[in-house]
Protein backbone atom coordinates (compact mmCIF):
# COMPACT_ATOMS: atom_id res chain seq x y z
CA UNK A 1 0.00 0.00 0.00
CA UNK A 2 0.83 3.47 -1.01
CA UNK A 3 -0.09 6.46 1.66
CA UNK A 4 0.18 9.79 0.17
CA UNK A 5 1.03 11.83 3.55
CA UNK A 6 2.56 15.12 4.85
CA UNK A 7 4.26 14.54 8.55
CA UNK A 8 2.22 17.88 9.63
CA UNK A 9 -1.28 16.93 7.90
CA UNK A 10 -3.91 15.86 11.32
CA UNK A 11 -6.10 13.87 8.82
CA UNK A 12 -2.82 11.99 7.84
CA UNK A 13 -1.69 11.83 11.53
CA UNK A 14 -5.05 10.39 12.26
CA UNK A 15 -4.14 7.59 9.76
CA UNK A 16 -0.40 7.18 11.31
CA UNK A 17 -1.59 6.75 14.75
CA UNK A 18 -4.07 3.57 13.65
CA UNK A 19 -0.90 2.21 11.50
CA UNK A 20 0.87 2.31 14.28
CA UNK A 21 -1.81 0.84 16.68
CA UNK A 22 -3.04 -2.22 14.28
CA UNK A 23 0.50 -3.17 13.25
CA UNK A 24 0.20 -2.34 9.73
CA UNK A 25 2.44 0.50 9.10
CA UNK A 26 5.37 -1.87 7.69
CA UNK A 27 2.85 -2.76 5.22
CA UNK A 28 2.36 1.28 3.64
CA UNK A 29 5.20 2.97 1.68
CA UNK A 30 4.84 6.74 2.94
CA UNK A 31 5.11 9.30 -0.42
CA UNK A 32 5.71 12.05 0.61
CA UNK A 33 3.25 15.14 -0.50
CA UNK A 34 2.54 19.33 -0.48
CA UNK A 35 -0.31 21.51 -1.68
CA UNK A 36 -2.67 23.90 -0.80
CA UNK A 37 -5.98 25.06 -1.60
CA UNK A 38 -4.72 27.51 -4.03
CA UNK A 39 -1.67 24.98 -5.47
CA UNK A 40 -2.43 21.86 -5.11
CA UNK A 41 1.79 21.60 -5.49
CA UNK A 42 2.53 17.70 -5.69
CA UNK A 43 -0.47 16.11 -4.32
CA UNK A 44 -1.85 13.45 -6.39
CA UNK A 45 -5.02 14.86 -8.18
CA UNK A 46 -5.02 11.30 -10.29
CA UNK A 47 -5.30 9.62 -6.72
CA UNK A 48 -7.54 12.03 -5.65
CA UNK A 49 -9.63 14.93 -7.59
CA UNK A 50 -10.30 16.90 -4.58
CA UNK A 51 -6.37 17.84 -4.07
CA UNK A 52 -6.24 16.66 -0.39
CA UNK A 53 -4.05 14.16 1.79
CA UNK A 54 -4.21 11.57 2.99
CA UNK A 55 -4.87 9.00 -0.05
CA UNK A 56 -4.24 5.56 0.31
CA UNK A 57 -3.83 3.17 -2.59
CA UNK A 58 -4.29 0.27 -1.30
CA UNK A 59 -4.09 -2.06 -4.48
CA UNK A 60 -3.14 -1.19 -8.51
CA UNK A 61 -5.33 1.35 -9.46
CA UNK A 62 -7.61 1.61 -6.24
CA UNK A 63 -7.39 4.54 -4.22
CA UNK A 64 -9.46 5.75 -0.99
CA UNK A 65 -9.17 9.10 0.35
CA UNK A 66 -10.79 10.98 3.42
CA UNK A 67 -9.20 9.68 6.17
CA UNK A 68 -12.46 8.75 7.97
CA UNK A 69 -12.11 6.17 5.23
CA UNK A 70 -8.80 5.23 5.03
CA UNK A 71 -9.37 4.29 8.90
CA UNK A 72 -12.73 2.26 8.27
CA UNK A 73 -10.67 0.03 5.36
CA UNK A 74 -7.41 -0.23 7.66
CA UNK A 75 -9.34 -1.22 10.88
CA UNK A 76 -10.97 -3.85 9.12
CA UNK A 77 -8.00 -5.07 7.14
CA UNK A 78 -6.52 -5.33 10.79
CA UNK A 79 -9.37 -7.03 12.27
CA UNK A 80 -9.05 -4.27 15.20
CA UNK A 81 -12.45 -3.55 15.83
CA UNK A 82 -11.78 -0.08 16.35
CA UNK A 83 -15.08 1.32 15.40
CA UNK A 84 -16.98 -1.53 17.24
CA UNK A 85 -20.39 -2.43 16.36
CA UNK A 86 -23.79 -1.42 17.24
CA UNK A 87 -24.41 1.37 19.60
CA UNK A 88 -20.78 1.46 20.04
CA UNK A 89 -19.92 1.93 16.30
CA UNK A 90 -22.50 5.11 16.03
CA UNK A 91 -20.92 6.67 19.12
CA UNK A 92 -17.58 6.38 17.73
CA UNK A 93 -18.23 7.83 14.47
CA UNK A 94 -20.15 10.66 16.07
CA UNK A 95 -16.99 11.05 18.15
CA UNK A 96 -14.57 11.01 14.97
CA UNK A 97 -16.80 13.60 13.07
CA UNK A 98 -16.93 15.87 16.06
CA UNK A 99 -12.98 15.58 15.92
CA UNK A 100 -12.58 16.05 11.96
CA UNK A 101 -15.47 18.93 12.72
CA UNK A 102 -13.06 20.89 15.07
CA UNK A 103 -10.07 19.90 12.37
CA UNK A 104 -11.70 21.15 9.70
CA UNK A 105 -12.17 24.64 12.08
CA UNK A 106 -8.93 25.20 12.94
CA UNK A 107 -7.58 24.37 9.54
CA UNK A 108 -9.66 27.03 7.63
CA UNK A 109 -8.69 29.58 10.61
CA UNK A 110 -4.53 28.51 9.27
CA UNK A 111 -5.64 29.13 5.70
CA UNK A 112 -6.95 32.45 6.50
CA UNK A 113 -3.81 33.24 8.74
CA UNK A 114 -1.70 31.70 5.63
CA UNK A 115 -3.19 32.12 2.51
CA UNK A 116 -5.28 35.37 2.27
CA UNK A 117 -3.34 38.71 1.99
CA UNK A 118 -4.00 40.85 5.89
CA UNK A 119 -5.74 43.53 4.48
CA UNK A 120 -8.47 40.73 3.50
CA UNK A 121 -8.36 38.85 6.65
CA UNK A 122 -11.96 39.13 8.48
CA UNK A 123 -11.75 38.61 12.27
CA UNK A 124 -15.33 37.79 12.66
CA UNK A 125 -15.33 35.01 10.76
CA UNK A 126 -12.24 33.53 12.34
CA UNK A 127 -13.65 33.87 16.04
CA UNK A 128 -17.04 31.92 14.07
CA UNK A 129 -14.45 28.99 13.23
CA UNK A 130 -13.18 29.07 16.69
CA UNK A 131 -16.90 28.89 18.22
CA UNK A 132 -17.24 25.91 16.60
CA UNK A 133 -13.81 24.35 18.01
CA UNK A 134 -15.16 25.85 21.74
CA UNK A 135 -18.42 24.16 21.18
CA UNK A 136 -17.57 21.24 19.96
CA UNK A 137 -14.74 20.38 22.96
CA UNK A 138 -17.29 21.49 25.44
CA UNK A 139 -19.61 18.48 23.74
CA UNK A 140 -16.60 16.32 24.32
CA UNK A 141 -15.79 17.06 27.69
CA UNK A 142 -19.78 16.99 29.05
CA UNK A 143 -21.05 14.07 27.06
CA UNK A 144 -17.94 11.56 25.65
CA UNK A 145 -15.46 11.97 28.32
CA UNK A 146 -16.18 8.68 29.33
CA UNK A 147 -16.61 7.17 26.32
CA UNK A 148 -13.00 8.37 25.46
CA UNK A 149 -12.15 6.86 28.77
CA UNK A 150 -12.77 3.36 27.86
CA UNK A 151 -10.91 0.67 25.45
CA UNK A 152 -8.73 1.97 22.62
CA UNK A 153 -10.91 3.41 20.39
CA UNK A 154 -11.06 5.00 16.70
CA UNK A 155 -12.91 8.00 17.90
CA UNK A 156 -9.98 8.49 20.75
CA UNK A 157 -7.42 8.36 18.14
CA UNK A 158 -9.36 11.37 15.96
CA UNK A 159 -9.93 13.39 19.38
CA UNK A 160 -6.49 13.01 20.17
CA UNK A 161 -5.05 14.09 16.86
CA UNK A 162 -7.50 17.19 16.97
CA UNK A 163 -6.33 18.51 20.41
CA UNK A 164 -2.46 18.13 19.09
CA UNK A 165 -3.44 19.73 15.92
CA UNK A 166 -4.50 22.18 17.90
CA UNK A 167 -1.98 22.68 20.19
CA UNK A 168 0.78 22.52 17.59
CA UNK A 169 -0.99 25.28 15.29
CA UNK A 170 -3.49 27.34 18.24
CA UNK A 171 -1.43 26.93 21.11
CA UNK A 172 -2.21 30.41 21.96
CA UNK A 173 -5.89 29.17 22.34
CA UNK A 174 -6.41 28.01 26.32
CA UNK A 175 -8.53 24.85 25.53
CA UNK A 176 -8.00 22.97 28.55
CA UNK A 177 -9.32 26.24 30.82
CA UNK A 178 -11.98 25.29 31.32
CA UNK A 179 -12.40 21.37 30.29
CA UNK A 180 -10.05 19.44 33.05
CA UNK A 181 -11.24 16.03 32.24
CA UNK A 182 -10.42 16.72 28.76
CA UNK A 183 -7.42 17.78 29.49
CA UNK A 184 -6.38 15.08 31.84
CA UNK A 185 -7.59 12.12 29.43
CA UNK A 186 -5.16 13.59 26.87
CA UNK A 187 -1.99 14.05 28.46
CA UNK A 188 -2.01 10.37 29.61
CA UNK A 189 -3.31 9.70 25.89
CA UNK A 190 -0.22 11.64 24.20
CA UNK A 191 1.92 8.87 26.22
CA UNK A 192 1.19 6.49 23.45
CA UNK A 193 3.94 5.33 21.32
CA UNK A 194 1.57 5.92 18.57
CA UNK A 195 1.30 9.77 19.43
CA UNK A 196 4.85 10.42 20.30
CA UNK A 197 6.05 8.70 16.94
CA UNK A 198 3.66 11.05 14.40
CA UNK A 199 4.08 14.30 16.81
CA UNK A 200 4.47 17.56 14.29
CA UNK A 201 7.22 19.48 14.36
Amino acid sequence: MRLYHSPTSPYVRKVMVLLHETGLLPNVTLVSTYGSPIDPGNTPLEANPLGKIPALEYRAGAVLYDSRVICRYLDDLAGSGLYGTGTALWSRLTIEATADGILDAALLIVYEWRLRPEERRYDPWIEGQWAKIDRALDMLESRWIAELQGPLDAGQIAVACALGYIDFRHGARDWRNTRSHLSAWYAEFAKRPSMIATQPA
